[in-house]
């Protein structure tokens, strides 16, 4: 199985929400991003609606030629749109108001009731189900037992400690092993960088990796298209 890049493109809507008008568009950021070779977009509809619109969503369902990634989180009303809109994946992340970005990996231990509902109903729908966890090995055994069909580990604290991040690559490797040994889908993403996506990319089964905000960073300065082509580049060691 090839490596896939998941793009996400929250971030162009972030620029959109500034003036709240309506450029950029990220639909036609999703089209040039599969252009580019894109192999999924990602978008997180936050309840806040910071970034990303109801609007943006369903668009999307019917523009992409690829596949959507839906990210939210385990609320009765995301769990709704989900199934209404029936992305081919949602990947149910946890969600503060008050923070800049996603802080953590979903506790599914912590909140075992409220995901195996989501997991239930989303799967009810067709819909690939994927976790947002950090890479502890509890919480990769608490996934697969809910139901999920693929993890995403956590990896906010191994860019933090890139380049000296070696203690944190070994606890992505050991949580990887779990998750395929598990027979689950192992995904990755939050805070990888062109610099840093590597290391992670090599990590024996690693199917996808979700990348947002270094990749949108590039492509204001170089354009959305060489922006998703080095990050392949990057991940793939080309």
């Amino acid at each position: 199985m090839s490596l896939k890049l998941g793009v996400n493109i929250d971030h162009v809507a972030t620029i959109r929400q500034a003036r709240r008008t309506v450029e950029p568009d990220p639909v036609a950021a999703a089209v040039l991003c599969e252009l580019a070779g894109a192999d999924s977009i990602t978008v997180h509809l936050r309840e806040d609606r910071r970034h990303i619109q109801d609007r943006d969503v369903r668009v999307l369902k019917q523009t992409l030629r690829t596949m959507m990634n839906l990210e939210i989180a385990a609320t009765d009303e995301m769990i709704a749109i989900a199934c209404e809109v029936k992305p081919e994946q949602v990947c149910l992340v946890p969600e503060k108001r008050e923070e800049v970005t996603t802080e953590g990996g979903l506790d599914v231990i912590g909140n075992r009731k409220a995901v195996e509902k989501a997991v239930r109903a989303l799967k009810g729908a067709g819909i690939l189900v994927s976790l947002f966890i950090d890479p502890a090995i509890d919480q990769v055994r608490a996934s697969h037992e809910v139901g999920a069909d693929a993890v995403e580990l956590h990896t906010g604290s191994y860019a933090e400690a890139f380049p000296h991040a070696d203690a944190e690559l070994s606890r992505l490797q050991e949580a990887s092993k779990e998750v395929l040994a598990l027979g689950l889908r192992l995904h990755a993403g939050h805070g990888l960088t062109y610099w840093n996506v590597r290391p992670v990319a090599e990590i024996p089964g690693m199917a996808e990796l979700n990348i947002g905000h270094s990749l949108i960073a590039r492509a204001v300065l170089v354009g959305m298209e060489r922006a998703v082509r080095e990050m392949k580049d990057a991940m793939l060691g080309r």
